[in-house]
């Protein structure tokens, strides 16, 4: 197999990649909070052909060897963290958050034997809803959740609960006042803040389906708190992260930049494709010739 057929057969991979991350980043325009994903391509190999001596002539500054590469690949898959922009709803329980910063919740699920655990994860998605407790123990009072049920959680790590009968108003740094529906001069009751993280290492989250993100299975508390870090009053100063109540971040893609990224994409897909054409057409000649 000769050099343009390894060169444009390992490009068109990396190619394929990009078309699957662009057309994923087109179908969320639409999905509340959602964050486009961007690709970075690096050389596969790169060496150095050498020329026959007798190539470079008297006064020719040409240099003997020329670099020589096999094609790229992708290197990463990074997410963009760039803010979207906020659409107001009118609804107390929307919530959207302004910065590099997600909603920790905590995930349903059931372990190879059965068992239902809960797992730690994180969304930009602020359509939240009031549920019932479900809690035989703590029947009292409902619980603040996203829309597909996840719980969110509160500075103190564990599930905001709200009474019964209590309208909601949610400060900028996520504090939640109750208010009375029935004494509206009633003073407002403080039930929790909402517990939010700063994405210091984007790179690193997985994107697990449904507007959630989480982590790789190995990853250790410790360096979680590294790649995601604990807002805190103490480090909210410097970029801060914010809340804002009756608006929903929209997805940060632009439809009209990934059509033109699209183009562009295809565009080189298909001058590898007739490369890998033009090589087996020359092969097929070279393999027909006659001595």
């Amino acid at each position: 197999m000769n050099h343009s057929m390894i060169n444009s057969s390992v490009s068109m991979h990396a190619l394929q990649q990009k078309l699957d991350m662009l057309a994923n980043n087109m179908a969320n325009v639409n999905n509340t909070g959602y964050k486009r994903r961007e690709a970075s391509f690096q050389d596969v190999l790169t060496n150095v052909k050498q020329q026959p001596r007798g190539f470079q002539k008297e006064g020719r500054l040409t240099p003997l060897g020329y670099n020589q590469g096999w094609g790229a690949k992708l290197a990463a898959s990074q997410l963009n963290m760039s803010q979207g922009s906020l659409k107001p709803t009118n609804n107390p329980l929307d919530v959207a958050i302004e910065g590099a910063g997600l909603f920790e919740i905590s995930t349903a699920s059931v372990d190879a034997a059965g068992n239902p655990v809960r797992e730690t994860r994180w969304t930009r998605d602020g359509s939240f809803e009031l549920s019932p407790s479900g809690d035989p123990q703590n029947p009292d009072g409902l619980i603040l959740t996203t829309k597909d049920g996840h719980y969110v959680m509160g500075a103190d790590n564990n599930p905001i609960r709200v009474p019964n009968n209590h309208q909601i108003q949610i400060q900028a740094d996520g504090t939640i006042l109750a208010h009375d529906e029935a004494d509206p001069n009633a003073e407002a009751v403080p039930v929790g803040q909402i517990k939010m993280v700063r994405v210091v290492r984007p790179q690193l989250l997985q994107q697990l389906g449904d507007n959630v993100f989480g982590l790789p299975s190995d990853i250790t508390a410790q360096q979680r708190d590294d790649i995601l870090e604990p807002v805190t009053a103490g480090n909210n100063t410097v970029d801060p992260i914010t809340v804002r109540q009756g608006f929903l971040e929209q997805s940060n893609v632009s439809l009209a930049d990934e059509m033109t990224e699209l183009i562009m994409v295809q565009r080189a897909f298909q001058l590898n494709s007739r490369a890998v054409s033009s090589s087996d057409q020359m092969m097929n000649l070279a393999n027909n010739l006659r001595g």
